[in-house]
């Protein structure tokens, strides 16, 4: 996989690349960078599938461009892609043209195959779990989703695209990739993008968090304020980002035992506030609990199992020296104990 400063140099780019201010010297500096090593290229293919923009390269004229990349055999060279001196000489558009084409068509023809996707328009799928309940479901495409309890994702599919909307709770994606049709899920106030991956998404009532622990996840903001573009984050493995109303937080550190720990039936709290605590707990409870004004912000520590969340609930209660008040049927509330 390539390294942090070969993707930020990929970033530039591509940004280079699309200016209209690109110079021959330009052409010709990039032409040397992508030829210096494989790790270039492939981190120059990673970025250009992330952010979408192989495809605007890809109708670019390549021979005009980069005619310095054209491989022409002449006199002192072979014609098997290296110079008589033992220089490599590296064929830009055939490696645009000749393996991203291949890409597409293979992608294409596989979904040719599939019957039940009529045309170029979305095929839609949902799947939920009740709670208390946990699901893996494979997509057409060979994506893995596990659902977490309460959850619901609808999923559609075309010939161009793959999109997944979370519409409540959490799920842990093992996305398939595919150079030509990229995966996106829309939870909440952020959207995610990726080709191949895996992360997880915890849709909460204020906000969606997103943590990778597989490959590189573009995440940005659903909306924005009038005037201004979203906002965006690039997520490595074991990066962790919240996305609420009011923006992008700050990029943190996890780890897949963090992200993952409902897939093991256990919620592993680290000074986590106890209103965001309960908002996870909530999931597995049937009558949910919120957190006194007074005591929200209150660090909560340890593993606790899921086999029994109201067990759970009073554990938590007993760890902080709290009360629970069961007087509306609907709610229960968390709050410091009368003397």
């Amino acid at each position: 996989m390539p390294n942090e400063d070969r993707l930020d140099q990929a970033c530039a780019w591509i940004a280079r690349l699309r200016s209209d201010a690109l110079s021959t010297a330009d052409r010709r500096e990039f032409t040397a960078w992508m030829a210096q090593s494989s790790g270039n290229r492939r981190a120059f293919d990673e970025m250009s599938e992330l952010w979408g923009d192989l495809g605007a390269l890809a109708h670019l004229p390549v021979d005009e461009l980069f005619p310095g990349s054209i491989h022409r055999p002449r006199a002192g060279h072979s014609d098997n892609g290296a110079a008589a001196d033992g220089t490599a000489v590296w064929n830009l558009p055939q490696w645009l043209m000749g393996g991203g084409l291949a890409a597409a068509c293979l992608a294409v023809a596989l979904w040719v195959g599939n019957q039940w996707l009529g045309g170029d328009s979305f095929h839609q799928q949902t799947y939920a779990t009740a709670v208390g309940e946990t699901r893996t479901v494979v997509l057409a495409d060979g994506s893995q989703v596990q659902l977490n309890t309460n959850s619901e994702l609808r999923v559609s599919f075309s010939r161009e695209e793959r999109r997944a909307q979370l519409l409540r709770g959490e799920a842990y994606f093992k996305v398939a990739r595919q150079t030509a049709r990229p995966f996106s899920v829309a939870a909440g106030s952020a959207n995610i993008r990726v080709l191949g991956t895996k992360f997880n998404v915890e849709r909460n009532p204020g906000n969606t968090r997103v943590s990778v622990t597989g490959g590189t996840v573009a995440v940005s903001e659903a909306q924005a304020a009038r005037g201004l573009q979203p906002e965006s984050v690039k997520l490595k493995r074991n990066q962790k980002v919240s996305v609420s109303a009011t923006g992008i937080g700050q990029v943190a550190k996890t780890s897949a035992d963090e992200a993952l720990d409902w897939t093991r039936g256990v919620l592993v709290f680290d000074r986590t506030p106890l209103a965001e605590a309960l908002e996870e707990l909530n999931r597995y409870l049937t009558v949910p609990a919120v957190a006194d004004a007074s005591v929200r912000e209150r660090p909560l520590s340890g593993t606790f199992e899921l086999s029994d969340p109201d067990s759970t609930l009073t554990a938590i209660a007993a760890a902080l020296d709290l009360q629970q008040d069961c007087s509306d049927p609907n709610l229960t509330l968390l709050s410091p104990k009368r003397n």
